[in-house]
């Protein structure tokens, strides 16, 4: 089983690295998956929709089959599922009549090679899923039936054959306590799966016209044009009376997002479409301004820094961005005037820090070094206090390197609010260069 980390349409909110977890992010253009080969699927345990980014197939090809159609509380009933080759599953028993309820019982496991038990809305042992991403064609398992099972019980599984194929919701046959009255309600049948916002092909490129004048546009180079050039990295934010459109466009390859954050740190959408062609990659959707009543989301007429990150992907899977991402300078609120602006992918402190760090090594260091070793006798007469001129000079000359190093240092951990475990070897060695 995979789970979609993110999709389009969708609106997480998310805390990662160096993020405080008051940013929320959008990841499109692309339908990302983080791979779950381990079958550690709780958090699908309630829709049992895996998030490739794909619709289900309608016509299932697994069946899940009984070992006996009455039940009492306490019985076990061997619960199988059949069919062709697949790689993941996630099964469940569910009150025949609330389908879309909490899980019933618990299960058993008959092969814990090939199978495991998972807690699902705090009820241990409520599902079952897979080990492993390797192929089988049977699964066995016991269904422990509760003292409090309702009248009518069904099985449902999800199926996963690959990435793009997968069936959700297969539904068994309805097994019954022997003193239930027949199971005839309508509520018999599974719900059908919500329909999803529809999503639509872009027929032309994005234009930066209008940037500054209808569009809050962030753009990368500053003055490109998703509409001439395919290296541009774009996106805009066109508000209407109770919405915003947002536009977005980068390199085919890949994938691009953008965050919106109280800081430097790094829901329902709709018209939502999507373009890939010609070397770029596009889309564009519509949010309500507001969300009344919905927790965790962000209102767009609200400042921000705006994020603006493009990583590689492969095979649906992202990666993190090689980059830092494009971080605008200040805070904006998109719902304002139309503005045109630009960002940097480095912070004003990280630029200051190399800066300092040039100069000390590149440049005051090595005039100290050669005034020491070629102007000795040049200059050796002497100078303020006593001491040679070019004691003198060259003292200078280090001491400063001396202050510039020392304050190129800290600026790093002033920051990243700390010591950064997550920078590759440059911190260490910046440490063993400095002492």
């Amino acid at each position: 089983m995979r789970q979609q980390l993110v999709r389009l349409p969708s609106l997480l909110k998310m805390a990662a690295p160096g993020f405080t977890p008051g940013a929320f992010v959008f990841l499109l253009c692309i339908n990302s998956v983080a791979n779950y080969p381990s079958g550690k699927v709780t958090q699908s345990c309630h829709g049992m929709i895996p998030e490739h980014g794909h619709r289900p197939q309608a016509d299932p090809v697994h069946h899940i089959t009984v070992s006996q159609v009455t039940f009492r509380p306490g019985d076990q009933v061997e619960v199988t599922l059949s069919g062709p080759p697949f790689k993941g599953f996630l099964l469940e028993a569910r009150n025949a009549e609330d389908l879309s309820g909490v899980p019933v019982g618990s299960f058993t496991l008959i092969d814990s090679q090939v199978s495991q038990l998972l807690t699902c809305e705090d009820i241990q042992g409520s599902a079952v899923s897979h080990t492993s991403s390797s192929k089988k064609t049977e699964i066995k398992v016991y269904w422990n039936a509760p003292s409090s099972a309702p009248n009518h019980i069904q099985f449902l599984v999800t199926v996963v054959e690959k990435y793009k194929i997968y069936w959700v919701k297969i539904p068994s046959q309805i097994i019954s306590q022997p003193d239930a009255l027949p199971f005839t309600t309508l509520k018999a049948t599974v719900s059908p799966l919500s329909t999803p916002t529809p999503v639509s092909r872009l027929t032309k490129l994005f234009s930066a016209s209008d940037c500054g004048k209808k569009k809050f546009c962030i753009r990368s180079p500053l003055s490109c044009d998703p509409e001439k050039e395919q290296a541009c990295v774009f996106l805009s934010f066109t508000k209407h009376e109770h919405s915003v459109m947002v536009e977005m466009s980068g390199p085919r390859e890949g994938y691009l997002s953008f965050a919106f954050s109280h800081d430097q740190w790094m829901d329902p959408l709709e018209a939502v479409a999507w373009r890939l062609a010609d070397g770029v990659m596009q889309c564009s959707f519509r949010r309500n301004i507001t969300l009344p009543g919905v927790k965790n989301r962000f209102d767009l007429n609200t400042s921000y820094y705006i994020f603006l990150a493009d990583g590689t992907a492969n095979d649906g899977q992202i990666y993190k961005h090689s980059q830092q991402p494009l971080i605008t300078y200040e805070k904006h609120n998109v719902t304002d005037y139309p503005k045109n602006i630009g960002g940097s992918r480095s912070s004003l402190l990280l630029k200051v820090h190399g800066a300092l760090m040039f100069v000390a090594w590149m440049t005051t260091v090595s005039i100290g070094v050669l005034i020491a070793r070629f102007f000795r006798s040049v200059w050796s007469k002497a100078f303020f206090l006593g001491e040679a001129a070019w004691f003198q000079v060259h003292r200078l000359l280090m001491l400063t390197t001396s202050v510039l190093t020392c304050i190129a240092f800290i600026m790093p951990f002033i920051y990243r609010g700390g010591w950064s475990w997550h920078a590759g070897y440059h911190p260490y060695l910046g440490c063993i260069v400095t002492h």
